[in-house]
């Protein structure tokens, strides 16, 4: 009878590193942090998208003299308005928001400086309204009825039409208040659009024609830092007031 053999394995000691055990790939982790870095890139982006498409979008002097001389035909006052405003968007004015004290009434600050309110006053004074003295009567019989921001005492006829809070407050008074809307169809020639920035600041233009074959489009013209513009952004900014203002010319 045959002997069984038994068979003996003998241990191999391994000497080295422990072995590590590898770790199960989180790919969801990965896609978190893509998707935070995207969120936070659009958010703070953000704010630079109209400028940038504003500035591929903005017209030629040919296309601003077309649209004048169609607006000046007729005796509209929207499309007078939206005329001065066009004009006005070729002009080199540098953004200067400082007090000045200046004339009474169709008193102005230099030329070449200005901001988004005296952009909507010398428009309307383009067609013979001076807001500066309609401003300024409100005021002074309605004090309390406009905007305490200032500390202000009393009307200030150097400053008060300068204010986008105290023109807002004139055409919710004196004009025709319309519901904000994000449909173009609501919007005319020489509508008043006031917004809100991101930064909490008030922003106002006039409502225009876009070039071209955009005529048939809302555009606006508008002072916003650097300079006049003749821009697409009627809806890059959330809008807080819309007006319609044709009030009487002064005398």
């Amino acid at each position: 009878m045959a002997r069984k053999k038994t068979i003996f394995h003998e241990t191999i000691e391994y000497i080295g590193p422990r072995p590590q055990l590898q770790k199960r790939r989180n790919r969801l982790g990965g896609w978190v942090i893509v998707s935070i870095a995207v969120a936070m890139g659009f958010w703070f982006g953000r704010p630079l998208i109209p400028s940038l498409r504003a500035t591929q979008q903005s017209a030629s002097v040919e296309q601003v003299g077309e649209a004048v001389s169609h607006l000046e035909k007729s005796s509209q006052p929207g499309a007078q308005l939206a005329a001065s405003a066009l004009e006005y968007s070729q002009r080199d004015i540098a953004y200067d928001p400082s007090y000045y004290k200046i004339g009474f009434p169709m008193g102005d600050v230099a030329d070449d400086k200005g901001m988004a309110a005296d952009l909507i006053v010398r428009c309307f004074r383009g067609i013979g309204i001076d807001l500066q003295a309609q401003v300024h009567d409100d005021m002074k019989a309605h004090f309390n009825r406009y905007p305490q921001l200032w500390n202000a005492a009393g009307p200030d006829s150097h400053i008060d039409h300068r204010r986008v809070a105290n023109l807002q407050r004139f055409f919710e008074r004196n004009g025709e208040s319309l519901k904000p809307s994000r449909h173009a169809m609501d919007y005319a020639l020489g509508d008043i659009v006031v917004w809100s920035l991101a930064s909490a600041e008030k922003h106002i233009g006039i409502v225009v024609p876009g070039p071209g074959v955009s005529s048939g489009q809302p555009w606006v013209v508008h002072h916003l830092d650097d300079k006049v513009r003749w821009e697409n952004v009627l809806f890059d900014f959330r809008i807080e007031g819309h007006y319609r203002y044709h009030g009487k010319k002064a005398e």
